[in-house]
């Protein structure tokens, strides 16, 4: 086409922006023959202002072509994802004399990802490693989805389990200070005779150091109460880090022995056990789930080896508690659930371990020496050592065995556990123990123990733990005998477990039949007539929206001695009484309202006592704000046998400085008001930073200006008033994903990323760095000299940043810009040339209009 016959079509022609005609240039090369390069004029971009030295747009001429730089993409090797981050790219030549886009990705890299790059010499090692010199390796750059896709013959890559992460790439973290608390309490009010005022509260304290690899920890409780007075307690204080080359966690000072071969014992020393998290595939700790059924408005108190770890406040009916802190090695939780009318309930949730299996060639080890380290301060500091050892052999067998010896007590284990694969996994040993109690002659006994656990996909059956132990009448665990020996002239009977047997399962029904639970613990002892249950059964189902469960207790004998009971073992005491057996039932459904009331449910729930009374109680619950992070429920209810009609209201906010959580219950006798406050606060190099309640590993995110920002998948988290905010939970050894939600993003504040990936070691705070251009937006038209605007595709950088982005020109030189300060100069480029630049100086209004974005005119000089 003559000039001449383009400036007459160009004088016909609609006027289109440029914008428009390359998309529309560019779709139409796609139907070209794939022999052919794409050409796309570049006058056309001049429709509107012909202008010399446009910008060279011949990178765009072969199919999918894109300018070189650098870009935030996903990297899969052989279709796995395997990491998210900026990549530089270069045009090269390939075999076919094509150019295409290509990745600089140091060896080092590759080796992280998982490639064999000790085989390929020829890889080289600089910075941009030479992927020609592994045969069949190539990548290719998916602009669109933003994805670089590795793919390389599998003789080149390492074969890791699926989410494992190399050791080179654990992260210690930062040095912090740490404090986890929380507060609960409740203040009860008498409305009648029959009862007394009362107030109780129950502070938790977790505080801590992070130093490199070393981790010291404390656990401290503190409960006061106007009846019982006030009481301190320390769980347990230690120093623990990671010993890589061994695969393993040393800690020294309080702690708990592994509960793999042996009952778990507390002990005061040092200990240095494999830790199986830092294995791929690792079998994760089992943590139990606590449910039981409230008659009233209650108090729920629950103890594991003779230290109160929980305690919460539930409204009637049922209830299931998810969020226990660990503390570490095993023991039984003994729950109290204590009624408004100041009766009380036991029952007692299995925490035991699961079949001893390890993968063949795999060690599992521990080596524990101290001082046994019991609840009651009159017992004796006696010295023990203990050691397990766990091997996996070949065809899905596990051999595991140990020892522990103390003065007073010795005792040998030996087991086998066996993976049966579609019938799951099956374990079972002996324990053989040699005990002298205080005061009495020397005896021997042993102990049998099976334990059985299986996932069926098929039937969508999950047995937890399946458990059975017989002891001999002479058997004693290590714990029972040295609690015998004490400095006070208090001698506690001591029971001698006979039968043991356990077992909690979830098992799916057929479609949309819903699922049931089950949960048992069942013993009986040798010196004693008592005979301890607890059982809980469950079932749950939805059907159109509406969710509805029946739940079951049975309670017999769960407490050691009782009081005032009849000759079936029920009390007939007072007030403060413990029910030795009970059953309870209750129903509840929920109904969602959305249609009417957004993210509201009414609800009902109905529950009967054996030894008490029926209630039904009606309410509504939901939540509210963006985040759904408050959340509000309020009851009411009518109690048969003259109980009388009850009610409540609670609501818990979870926020960007911790959650705080506060209740009102009624009934006849009471008025209660609850409240709680949980949080977490963390001191590093840049300041203090107050979130949510923390687990044992964190990240803390580091924007400094973005303030407001949310993290995705963290309810209620967002960046404090510097930019920083604690995400509360990470998987220690894994890859986890930090993604700043951009929805929240103030108008003056761009992120250049928006999501990091971080690899704590366990234990430790690490830190995701997000570089926050804190500023105005503005959409500038920018003129040369002559007054025409800059060429399409000209870039534009900040003079005063080293390594800013880049803004790119579109139409009539228009360019966006981010993070600008109220003045400064900007340097334009659109060639190679000495002509083909120039710099703006500039300066913006104090304040922007509502959309955040200010439009001016400048001239590039």
């Amino acid at each position: 086409m003559s000039h001449k016959q383009y400036e007459k079509t160009r004088r016909k022609a609609p006027r289109i922006s440029h914008l428009a005609y390359l998309i529309a240039a560019l779709s139409g090369s796609l139907n070209m023959s794939a022999q052919a390069a794409d050409y796309f004029n570049p006058d056309l971009l001049q429709v509107d202002n012909p202008q010399q030295g446009a910008t060279d747009l011949s990178v765009f001429e072969n199919n999918g072509g894109q300018a070189p730089g650098v870009y935030h993409v996903d990297i899969y090797l052989n279709n796995d994802k395997v990491d998210t981050r900026d990549v530089t790219f270069s045009l090269q030549k390939g075999k076919d004399g094509k150019e295409t886009l290509q990745p600089c990705l140091s060896v080092k890299a590759l080796a992280n990802m998982g490639v064999k790059t000790t085989q390929f010499a020829e890889l080289g090692t600089g910075e941009c490693a030479d992927l020609s010199a592994i045969p069949l390796a190539s990548a290719e750059f998916r602009f669109g989805a933003q994805q670089l896709l590795l793919s390389m013959p599998q003789a080149a890559v390492s074969q890791t389990a699926r989410g494992y992460v190399p050791p080179e790439q654990w992260d210690n973290g930062i040095t912090t200070l740490l404090l986890n608390y929380s507060v609960t309490g409740a203040s009860n009010y008498a409305r009648n005779n029959s009862v007394q005022d009362n107030d109780s509260q129950f502070v938790n304290l977790r505080p801590g150091a992070n130093i490199g690899p070393w981790r010291l920890r404390n656990y401290s409780t503190y409960s006061r109460s106007s009846t019982d007075g006030d009481k301190w307690d320390t769980v347990y204080t230690y120093v623990q880090r990671s010993i890589i080359a061994l695969k393993s966690q040393m800690t020294l000072g309080d702690s708990s022995s592994p509960a793999d071969v042996f009952d778990s014992m507390p002990f005061r020393g040092g200990q240095l056990a494999s830790d199986d998290d830092m294995m791929p595939d690792s079998m994760k700790g089992y943590a139990p789930v606590v449910r039981g059924i409230a008659r009233s408005n209650a108090q729920v108190i629950i103890k594991q080896n003779g230290y109160v770890i929980y305690q919460s406040y539930v409204s009637p009916g049922a209830f299931e508690i998810t969020d226990m802190y660990p503390t570490g090695g095993s023991g039984d939780l003994y729950v109290t659930i204590k009624e408004a009318d100041g009766s009380e309930q036991q029952l007692v949730v299995p925490f035991a371990s699961l079949p001893v299996l390890q993968r063949e060639g795999r060690l599992k080890y521990s080596l524990t020496s101290g001082q046994y380290r019991s609840y009651d301060g009159s017992v004796d500091k006696t010295a023990f050592s203990q050691g397990t050892a766990i091997y996996g052999l070949s065809h899905g067998f596990t051999a595991y065995g140990g020892g522990q010896f103390a003065s007073k007590y010795q005792s040998l284990a030996t087991g086998v556990g066996k993976n049966f694969g579609d019938f799951g996994a099956l374990s079972v040993d002996v324990t053989q123990a040699w005990s002298t109690m205080q005061d009495q002659a020397k005896e021997s006994g042993q102990s049998w123990r099976a334990r059985y656990s299986k996932d069926i996909l098929q039937t969508g059956t999950n047995f937890s733990i399946a458990g059975y132990r017989y002891s001999t009448a002479g058997f004693y665990g290590m714990q029972e005998v040295l609690d015998t020996y004490r400095n006070d002239t208090n001698d506690p009977q001591t029971e001698r477990r006979r039968n043991r047997a356990e077992l909690t399962m979830n098992q799916n029904l057929w479609e949309n039949a819903g699922s049931i639970s089950v949960s048992l613990v069942s013993e009986d002892y040798w010196n004693s007539g008592r005979n301890m249950k607890s059982i809980g059964l469950g079932y749950n189902n939805s059907w159109n929206g509406i969710s509805y469960g029946l739940n079951y207790s049975y309670n017999e004998n769960s407490t050691a001695n009782a009081s005032n009971s009849d000759k079936y073992g029920n009390s007939t005491g007072g007030g403060g009484r413990v029910y030795d057996r009970d059953q309870i039932f209750a129903f509840n459904v929920s109904i969602p309202l959305s249609r009417w009331l957004p993210n509201t449910y009414a609800t009902h729930n109905l529950s009967t006592s054996k030894n008490g009374n029926t209630t039904n109680t009606a309410g509504l619950n939901g939540t509210l704000l963006d985040d759904h992070n408050l959340s509000w429920s309020a009851q009411e209810g009518y109690g048969s046998q003259g109980t009388g009609n009850s009610g409540n209201l609670n609501a818990d906010y979870r926020g960007t400085y911790g959650e705080v959580n506060g209740g009102y219950g009624y009934d006849k006798n009471t008025q209660r008001l609850n409240y709680g406050l949980q949080g977490g606060i963390v001191a590093h190099e840049n300041g203090v930073t107050i979130g949510q309640p923390l687990g044992e590993t964190i990240a803390i995110v580091k924007a400094p200006g973005a303030e407001g920002v949310g993290v995705s998948n963290q309810t209620g988290v967002k960046t404090d008033w510097r930019g920083y905010a604690i995400v509360p939970y990470a998987s220690p050894y894994r890859k986890n994903q930090v993604e700043l939600n951009t929805q929240t993003l103030p108008d003056d504040v761009d992120l250049t990323l928006t999501s990091q990936n971080v690899v704590p070691t366990r234990g430790a705070v690490v830190q995701a760095n997000f570089n926050a251009n804190v500023g105005q937006r503005v959409l500038m038209t920018i003129l040369r000299q002559d007054g025409a605007p800059l060429p399409f595709g000209a870039t534009v950088t900040d003079a005063a940043q080293k390594n800013t982005q880049a803004f790119i020109v579109g139409d009539n030189g228009q360019v966006y810009l981010s993070g600008m300060s109220e003045n400064g100069i900007l340097m334009a480029k659109w060639g190679n040339e000495v002509n083909q630049k120039c710099q703006v100086s500039y300066s913006l209004a104090e304040k922007t209009n509502n959309s955040g974005v200010q439009t001016i005119n400048a001239q590039c000089r």
